[in-house]
């Protein structure tokens, strides 16, 4: 948990879609906190176990963002447990979890497991489709739920997540102000380290994922950025 609260930078990868192994290494020794793999659509067994593999070799931390029942598997050094606040699909609430555990309790008592509190917010995006989340929510419906999922549920993360397009600086601020100390995790649309900046500056974390398939170099220019950049509130 404490090597969480430090992460400031982290690049998702989405174990489904192809890379080289030079790609992998440029991000890997980035400088960034650490890799996490995970994906909407696609994520099997067979993929997650070769993205683990290959990360594996640098020294990065590397966590499994646990979207798939069947990808579940040993190795990671965490699994981050997605809870879709927004989902009208109970099974991203709670069900798929339940499930999990019950598979997987033995492997999972022993690891670092965390949960998020996650709300998506772009509801074009295959994952609000996917969880049929309310993505059309106020400021008030976010902030209440940011509160639901710190003071209630007890989740250590809070996860923004506009998937693929770049979310309202406003709403990012706020939830940081409400937060009292659970860890805001901000990701959606980040095409560059001005953007990666903007954001650093409320967000605990900040995670890149697209713009490495889109534009790699910019990308890794976010590390740097989000680094440098001294958050506005620091949590207790």
């Amino acid at each position: 948990m404490e090597e969480m609260k430090a992460w400031r930078h982290a690049f998702k990868v989405d174990p489904a879609r192809p890379h080289s192994e030079k790609w992998l290494e440029e991000i890997c020794e980035s400088g960034t906190d650490v890799v996490i793999v995970g994906g909407t659509e696609g994520t099997t067994i067979d993929n997650v176990t070769e993205c683990l593999a290959a990360v594996r070799r640098f020294s990065v931390p590397c966590v499994l963002e646990v979207t798939e029942l069947e990808a579940l598997t040993p190795g990671f050094d965490a699994y981050l447990i997605p809870v879709v606040l927004n989902a009208h699909h109970s099974a991203f609430i709670s069900g798929l979890h339940q499930q999990a555990l019950k598979a997987h309790g033995q492997f999972l008592k022993s690891a670092e497991v965390w949960g998020e509190g996650y709300c998506i917010l772009n509801r074009h995006s295959s994952a609000a489709r996917r969880t049929a989340a309310d993505a059309a929510m106020d400021m008030e419906d976010i902030v209440a739920f940011s509160r639901f999922s710190e003071s209630v549920l007890r989740m250590p993360i809070f996860y923004l997540e506009y998937s693929g397009t770049y979310g309202d600086i406003e709403v990012v601020k706020k939830v940081s102000q409400t937060l009292a100390h659970a860890r805001l995790f901000y990701g959606g649309g980040i095409q560059t380290a001005e953007q990666a900046t903007e954001m650093a500056a409320w967000a605990d974390t900040v995670v890149v994922g697209n713009a490495l398939y889109e534009n790699t170099e910019e990308a890794l220019k976010t590390v740097k950025a989000v680094k440098e950049t001294k958050r506005q509130i620091n949590k207790r």
